[in-house]
């Protein structure tokens, strides 16, 4: 609570869970471009609610047009894809609706996306939602909190620039 409050410095990053579920790890995802890490360390959460949320201050880089992943980027350069669901690209957009277009400055535990998690249990494979750091070789993660998580609360993950 202490770091978020006054944080060490702009550099480090305390990222909040941007789904409400339980954290799954990340090589327990049946998808090998996610459980392989081809995009990125980080964890998956099983959702129990159908929305997600900034998971810190920063700025929406990408906003996929089916609405089922979402980039961010903060100040410290840190840079999360928060990819809903698998195989949920194939429903070109239904069931998501975006709060947020590129472009846009966010705060933490603002809406980004709802989606209807019934809807994805229906047309898709899962509806485990990965949240990948895209440039996680550029820093140190340690993960905390690996059981059931809130949306824009729960501190999941403190991410540092790598020593040089």
């Amino acid at each position: 609570m202490f770091k978020k409050l006054f944080g060490k410095n702009d550099k480090e990053t305390i990222l909040t869970a941007p789904v409400t579920g339980k954290v799954v790890d990340l090589t327990e995802v049946p998808d090998p471009t996610f459980s392989q890490k081809m995009m990125g360390e980080g964890l998956a959460i099983e959702p129990s609610e159908g929305k997600a949320v900034a998971p810190f201050d920063g700025e929406v880089v990408q906003l996929f047009p089916t609405k089922h992943a979402i980039g961010l980027k903060n100040k410290a350069g840190v840079e999360v894809l928060v990819h809903i669901g698998l195989e949920t690209v194939g429903m070109n957009g239904e069931g998501f609706e975006a709060s947020v277009k590129q472009g846009d400055k966010v705060k933490t535990g603002q809406t980004l996306v709802t989606f209807d998690l019934s809807k994805i249990e229906g047309q898709a494979s899962s509806t485990v939602t990965p949240v990948i750091i895209t440039n996680s070789n550029e820093y140190t993660l340690e993960f905390y909190n690996q059981g059931d998580v809130q949306a824009g609360s729960t501190e999941i993950m403190e991410i540092k620039p790598k020593a040089n």
